[in-house]
């Protein structure tokens, strides 16, 4: 499991850390809290203090331990925090970010519990120069899947660049496994200054007739002070209705700071013209190791009955323009 540990990655670093023998637990987290302008919505504008703009406000707590033989046991506990009223995130579920157990090893590792999907994490890590977050948040316009309860993930080790990661979501459903069940999988490849992803999400409907389908190739490639991002998706929703979703996007490294931009368009593909497309830019500007400035826009342009918004890390917005400033601190 890797961590970046410098402000406005993707990633975000762990500290405080309680170590005897091979065990471990790491205590970590994030405070984020912005100002958020929202314009175009159905109810006029609105002003905002907002918890999580750039990336989710959480505490945490994450440990290992050595169980020989190069195997170890490994936990994430994360709860959700809102900033701006001090309440608990995920709709008040105490670990609603995360919550897992598992094992890992030289043949890869294997958690159960409430956990990223994989096509999430593709978007997340690769795909989105705003990493999820701020005003240019991918997902405004991409399918959300961001976790998966009860579930089951295997994710294998690096092999001359090329990994991947497996997770299957039990619907818990008496007398048919097929109903609310989710299998999600990924295969890429990193080593250097590529990465490429294949990613594919599946979810059942609540009676198990029917099921979405969504598959996405990425890629990202980084070139001096340059991140270059690019993706293309293909998504079949439970009544079978058809879609596209594209993104370019880049992050310039510019002194302590990192200016963001993309492009992301949605198409429609089954007899309307319910399409949609968000221009985004960004900027964060280093204070320190773990303290960052933010400012992002974002503005999105409907077709014929498209109604998607501008959101954030936490938020999914009401306008179709957002303006964001704010501060977050990792600890």
């Amino acid at each position: 499991m890797k961590h970046r540990y410098i402000v406005g990655a993707c990633a975000l670093g762990l500290s405080a850390t309680f170590a005897q023998a091979q065990s471990f637990v790491k205590i970590y987290g994030v405070a984020d809290a912005g100002i958020v302008l929202e314009r175009g919505g159905p109810a006029g504008s609105t002003e905002n203090v907002s918890s999580g703009v750039a990336s989710g406000s959480r505490l945490g707590f994450k440990g290992k331990e050595d169980l020989g033989d190069g195997t170890s046991a490994f936990f994430v506990l994360e709860n959700g925090i809102n900033m701006d009223t001090g309440t608990a995130g995920q709709g008040g579920r105490l670990f609603g970010r995360q919550a897992l157990v598992g094992l890992t090893g030289a043949a890869g590792s294997v958690s159960l519990g409430r956990q990223y999907a994989p096509y999430y994490k593709v978007v997340r890590d690769v795909v989105d120069p705003f990493c999820t977050g701020l005003a240019g948040n991918a997902q405004n316009l991409f399918p959300t899947f961001t976790r998966v309860d009860n579930s089951v993930e295997y994710q294998t080790p690096k092999w001359h660049g090329v990994s991947a990661d497996v997770l299957y979501g039990v619907g818990e459903a008496a007398a048919d496994a097929t109903k609310n069940r989710t299998i999600g999988a990924s295969v890429g490849y990193d080593a250097g200054p590529l990465t490429l992803v294949l990613v594919h999400h599946q979810q059942g409907d609540p009676t198990g007739t029917a099921h979405s389908r969504n598959t996405m190739l990425a890629g990202r490639y980084r070139f001096g002070v340059v991140t270059a991002h690019a993706a293309y998706a293909r998504n079949r929703d439970v009544l079978g209705n058809a879609s596209r979703d594209a993104l370019l996007g880049l992050a310039v490294k510019a002194g302590a700071g990192r200016v963001l931009a993309s492009l992301v368009v949605h198409r429609d593909d089954f007899g309307r013209e319910a399409h949609a497309r968000q221009a985004a830019i960004g900027y964060e500007y280093s204070l320190s190791r773990h303290t960052d400035l933010y400012a992002a826009y974002g503005h999105i342009v409907n077709r014929d009955g498209a109604a998607y918004t501008v959101g954030n890390a936490t938020d999914a917005g009401a306008g179709t323009t957002g303006i964001n400033l704010g501060v977050r601190h990792v600890f």
